[in-house]
């Protein structure tokens, strides 16, 4: 057995029990992070707006794939993959996938250059 199974082997159960804390507490974990937001939004006075709706947006989708678990791939919802930019942190309708449908790390070494 190599390091990378031995490692997946013990974050296994940890990353079950933060997928179902996402899911229990989905809506809390997403207001904490408007919240933090618009703190930042406002101490910087609206200078990184654009950047603070982007990282917010990737923040909540990388929680929705937590709580669910990898799921709004497998139904198709990767198909929306327009949302990028200002209007990411917004409420999404295309099932959380607001960063193009990326659900996986590429597979292999990155190409020589």
């Amino acid at each position: 057995m190599g390091l990378m199974d031995n490692l997946k082997a013990k974050l296994g159960p940890a990353k079950d029990k933060v997928s179902d804390l996402a899911q229990q507490h989905g809506g809390k974990i997403q207001h904490g992070i408007d919240r933090a937001a618009k703190v930042v939004d406002e101490k910087t006075k609206g200078k990184y707006s654009d950047r603070i709706q982007t990282g917010t947006g990737k923040a909540k989708g990388a929680m929705d794939r937590l709580a669910h678990k990898g799921g709004a791939a497998a139904d198709g919802g990767a198909t929306g993959g327009g949302a990028t930019g200002s209007g990411a942190a917004g409420g999404t309708t295309d099932g959380g996938m607001t960063g193009g449908g990326k659900t996986a790390p590429p597979q292999g070494p990155p190409p020589a250059s």
